[in-house]
């Protein structure tokens, strides 16, 4: 057993629960979910859709809570699974079995490595519950008592470095971000985190024992299939990424296990990695009995733009020119949506190759897909209304680099929240954030991590939510939103014509599948909310869903009250991170990485603004220093002060005799922003 869990369980068994057998068929995981809602996706095939139907769009107004159950001190962003007349679910570092007509405790299991920073649920099969951790190991329970029967590692045997309190924290990134899955005896799950240089990929283990059975690594090594297409002269793939963010798909009648892969790393060092990088920012195919490539279709070749596959992959059957085809869909970052043969990996509908700007220093490919005629979600460019004076709107497939330091780039289109996908309609649900603006640095150094807004203020982020119909690749319906939802709930389709979606404000909504209109809605009290679970307990459906850190579960006829509304989220960034107590600035001067990668970094950064946020006392003086090589200056964008022009090696000072929360920037570049704080 491993050192790092323990168990609290069986601490409130019922004795009803003892006597259950809780293996559940593989035939029911790969059904659509009727009245079960056995995996956290809610079949083997992701598709998210029930086929229940008590609740409808003619009744959604009865709907209403009937229980909530509060985790205190814990947060979730998972799915309850439900089977057998139990619930199981997530939150904080615990696994719970549930009564799910009551809310009541049966079992909590604790383990003392933090699940994940997502911990999405577990995967239940042969009488044992299964999650995945945040130092890469899968944990198998015994779903009676919540007794720990087996944990075993997926990941690399890599030693804490003491020199990087981030890696320590995460132990270099290796993490189980997404539930696991069960087919034929086998735990299937993906391994992230990619960006840390860690080498992504899909474990299957023996459900019974936690033996591992096979492994599949996203990133090809000299001599497999796709290792022609990373560098001969360095061994960039062994660190190279492609993780695996998500629950894998499996086609049982196919003996498939499908999944989509990350981005390469460096995440935007592409002259160090010439080549397209397979797997990465694949969809690939595998054989389920011993996990060998079958095919796979790559949507970005050569990434510099940190373009996962982060939405989870979604089975469903097509018919193209009267024939039916068995078919996976994909979603890219960038909002497309590719719907491929699940036999071959080849695409459904007409895809292309099209030009894309080129920069030969990156190495970046002269090509990149497209599916022809397919309708985008979100536009195509950063709108430049949505980020600060002083960027450069940049568009997919643009080329960033280091002569660039200024360039905000339109990640997070359509990234992680899952889709769903409705067999009557035969539409894909998408929920996500359009061209959400991210201010991508790229330095000298290629291995130099380092990303993010980083508390810069004034970037306007929103919302979409779009339906794309899978005959045509067309949307049918797309609405903007306020609050953007690249990382939040997605959608859970039913039978009942309903549309579940947690919204940023706090409501649980139920839409129309047809045209996205609001039917129903009920205040949580939360801005992040989990997927919805659909189900059915003696007759009588229910729908359940983890708002933060509470458990909502719902019915007809419910009464509980809706909790109070939440702060609104956020539209416009603020500045963030810590005010310092301090009078000098250093403009131009070394910043480090914190050693994600592989060590400590440190470069100059002509552009940083060291501290970016200061606080001082009425009457002080504050001196800014140019440690960089070029003329450079302060200045309120209130236009109340400013130091002047700060040559290299000078400084520039201003006396603060006014209380107040200062803005300013550099009128030579002025994307260089900071704060001072007059107390």
């Amino acid at each position: 057993m491993a050192n790092h869990l323990r168990s609290s369980g069986a601490r409130f068994l019922f004795a009803a629960l003892a006597a259950t057998c809780l293996t559940v068929p593989v035939a029911l995981h790969a059904a659509p979910a009727s009245k079960s809602w056995p995996m956290v996706e809610g079949d083997l095939g992701n598709s998210r859709y029930s086929t229940l139907s008590q609740i409808n769009s003619k009744n959604i107004k009865q709907l209403g809570g009937i229980w909530s159950h509060k985790f205190e001190g814990e947060v979730s962003r998972g799915t309850p699974v439900v089977a057998s007349g139990v619930m199981y679910v997530t939150a904080g570092t615990h696994v719970y079995a549930m009564n799910p007509k009551t809310g009541e405790v049966i079992w909590a299991h604790k383990t003392e490595i933090a699940p994940s920073f997502q911990f999405k649920g577990i995967t239940l099969a042969e009488g044992k519950v299964f999650y995945g951790t945040a130092d890469a190991h899968i944990v198998a329970l015994d779903a009676k008592t919540g007794n720990e029967v087996w944990s075993h590692p997926i990941g690399d045997q890599m030693p804490v470095r003491a020199d990087s309190p981030a890696a320590a924290l995460t132990l270099t990134g290796q993490y189980v971000s997404g539930a696991p899955t069960y087919a034929d005896g086998k735990i299937i799950t993906g391994l992230s985190n990619g960006d840390f240089g860690v080498r992504g990929r899909v474990v299957a283990l023996d459900a019974k024992t936690g033996n591992e059975v096979w492994t599949f690594f996203a990133t090809a090594a000299p001599g497999d299939i796709g290792g022609d297409s990373w560098p001969k002269d360095n061994e960039e793939y062994k660190r190279g990424g492609g993780g695996v963010w998500n629950t894998p798909v499996v086609d049982p009648e196919l003996g498939l296990v499908i999944f989509g892969t990350g981005n390469p790393v460096p995440q935007w060092g592409g002259e160090l990695r010439g080549g397209d990088n397979l797997f990465t920012d694949s969809v690939v195919a595998v054989d389920l009995k011993t996990g060998k490539y079958k095919w796979h279709y790559q949507t970005v070749h050569h990434d510099i733009w940190e373009d996962d596959i982060g939405t989870p992959l979604v089975l469903y059957d097509a018919k193209v020119d009267g024939k039916p085809r068995k078919a996976v869909g994909a979603m890219r970052t960038d909002g497309y949506l590719f719907l491929l043969d699940r036999v071959t990996g080849k695409p459904v509908h007409p895809v292309e190759e099209r030009p894309t700007p080129q920069a030969p220093r990156q190495m970046t490919a002269p090509t990149q897909p497209f599916p022809v005629g397919a309708d985008r979600v979100g536009p195509d460019c950063v709108d430049p209304a949505n980020i600060p004076a002083g960027f450069k709107p940049f568009c997919h497939f643009q080329p960033i680099d280091f002569d660039t330091p200024n360039a905000m780039y339109p990640v997070l289109t359509a990234r992680s929240s899952p889709m769903a996908y409705d067999p009557a309609t035969k539409y894909f649900f998408v929920a996500g954030s359009p061209a959400w603006p991210l201010w991508l640095h790229r330095f000298e150094d290629p291995r130099f991590f380092v990303g993010g807004n980083g508390g810069l203020p004034g970037i306007k982020t929103s919302g979409v939510m779009a339906a794309i119909d899978s005959t045509t690749n067309k949307i049918v319906w797309q609405k903007n939103t306020p609050y953007e939802m690249q990382n939040g709930s997605g959608f859970t389709a039913t039978a009942g014509g309903l549309l579940f979606h947690g919204d940023p404000d706090g409501n649980l909504q139920a839409l129309d599948p047809k045209t996205g209109e609001i039917l129903w809605q009920f205040q949580t009290g939360a801005n992040e909310s989990g997927p919805a679970a659909i189900y059915e307990l003696d007759g009588k459906q229910y729908v359940s869903v983890i708002a933060t850190n509470v458990l909502w579960t719902f019915a007809l006829g419910g009464k509980a009250d809706q909790a109070a509304a939440p702060p609104p989220p956020q539209t416009e960034t603020t500045f963030g991170g810590r005010v310092v107590k301090a009078t000098a600035v250093t403009l131009g001067g070394m910043i480090g990485d914190g050693g994600l990668v592989d060590k400590v970094r440190e470069v100059p950064d002509e552009y940083s603004t060291l501290p970016m946020r200061i606080k001082v006392k009425v009457g002080d003086i504050v001196t800014w220093t140019n440690k960089g090589k070029q003329l450079h200056d302060a200045a309120a964008m209130d236009g109340s002060w400013s130091t002047g022009p700060i040559a290299p090696g000078a400084t520039g000072t201003v006396k603060f005799d006014k209380a107040g929360a200062y803005t300013y920037n550099s009128k030579a570049f002025p994307w260089m922003y900071g704060q001072v704080v007059v107390e």
